[in-house]
Formats: C-alpha cells, structure tokens, sequence
C-alpha cells in the first residue's frame, strides 16, 4: 500500500494564485521518484471552480484531483449543490466528505455524511471521510469516540475509502496533536478498516508537517495537510518523508 499525502487547499487561493501553484507543485512531482512511482500516492483538493485548471495542470503527474464536497444526489433540482456524477465525469478522483468545517458550519450530521459516502463511492469517487473527536481527551477516549463517528459515517457504503483523522482541536493549532495521540487513534481506525477491506487507508491532519510522519512510526498512512503545503518546499519535505516510509514498507 502506498503512502498518502494530501491536500486540501480550502479557500484560501484566488484562481490566478492557485492556478500558479499548481503550476509549481506539478514541476516538483515530475521530479520526485516516489511519487512518479506510485510508492507515495499524492492528491490535491482545490475548491470547485478550480478543479479543471488543476486537472489540466497535473495532467502529466500522478497527483490526484479531488472535490471538497458532494451533493448527497447525483441530479435533480437541487440548487448550488455540485453533483458527484458530473465532478467524475470532468475527471476528479477523490471527494472529501464530512470535514469539521462542514459538521460545524453547515450542520452536516454523520447521517448526512454516510450518504454523501455512499453517493462518491457509487460515482466511483474516493471518499476522504474526516473524522475525529472535537474536543481534547484521553487517546484511548478518543478512539472510542472516532471510531463510533466512524462508523456512522461510514454506514453500509461499500468501497475503498481514505479516512482522515482530524481531530478538531488540532486542526488550525501550532502543533498538531501529540505523536502518542495520533497513533493510539490512527491504530484504532486502521484495525477497524482492516477488519472492513485491506486496502483503506487512514491519514492524520490537524497541523500536520515535516517530521510528524517520522514521529508517527508508521501507524498511520499518510498526512492531510493544510496551509503548511502553500510553501511547496515544506511540501516536498513532507512528500521525501513519506517515500522514507514508503520504503521502509517495501
């Protein structure tokens, strides 16, 4: 299994801005051996309007283009949503559901969730289902709360998933959440997953950065980053320390 890095660059870039980035993130992935061999798997999620300059900019790499939402339907008189159907068909791979900015904000409940998994996954979508526990506790607590969220968003949908572990204390913090927190829930996520399809994958964000895979001691996939990958040399510091994984799980 691949080590995942991914990105979601929420809305923080105008279009010429990320369009530009793009431009510059795509340069340094055709130069990066790990990731042009498929032993780092790398995946950007830029806002809907900038989906198809990111799908003609990364057309050459390997890097993956995903959407930061679906609409639970796929068509139908459904104003302002964007439907998983027509994002597949322009070419997306990936759909992020469920984020702690959606739960909170817009009022999204796992119910919610669950079937907007199951309307990636029917679409052929890989779902980046978000999950973690909102306020800071006991790991051990922690995971019994994940891993109940899990499985309410998760629901009956069957198909490979990418399940991010955010825990929403972490997410927009100085540091993430301690190494030893990470794993006990990381490990938690992955023995469940496990027990549902070998080839699910759980990935820590929440002020991810260089050095935390490392930390992490491979029990956990992968990284979600934020705004920590605007700076494309800190995102190759990441992308270098997952092919290091990547190649310690040959």
């Amino acid at each position: 299994m691949p080590v995942t890095v991914g990105v979601s660059l929420k809305m923080y870039f105008g279009h010429a801005e990320a369009t530009a980035w793009f431009d510059v993130v795509a340069e340094r992935v055709r130069a990066h051996e790990a990731v042009a061999s498929g032993a780092v798997r790398f995946f950007v999620i830029p806002t809907f309007l900038q989906i198809p300059a990111a799908i003609a900019a990364f057309a050459e790499t390997p890097i993956l283009v995903g959407a930061q939402d679906v609409a639970t339907h796929d068509a139908g008189a459904f104003t302002g949503e964007v439907s998983p159907s027509e994002l597949a068909e322009i070419g997306a791979s990936l759909a992020e559901i469920g984020h702690a900015e959606r739960r909170a904000m817009f009022g999204e409940t796992d119910d919610v969730v669950a079937e907007k998994v199951a309307a990636a996954l029917r679409n052929g979508l890989t779902p980046v289902l978000c999950v973690g526990e909102t306020e800071r506790m006991d790991p051990a607590d922690a995971a019994r709360e994940t891993l109940a969220q899990l499985a309410r968003s998760l629901g009956d949908a069957e198909g490979t998933v990418i399940v991010a572990y955010e825990p929403v204390w972490a997410i927009g913090a100085p540091e993430p959440a301690p190494p030893a927190h990470i794993r006990t829930v990381c490990r938690a996520l992955r023995e469940a997953l496990g027990r549902r399809r070998s080839d699910d994958t759980v990935i820590y964000g929440g002020s991810a950065g260089p050095g935390l895979l490392d930390a992490l001691d491979g029990d956990a996939d992968g990284l979600f980053l934020g705004r920590l990958a605007h700076d494309p040399d800190r995102l190759t510091a990441v992308l270098d320390e997952a092919a290091a994984l990547a190649e310690t799980r040959s």
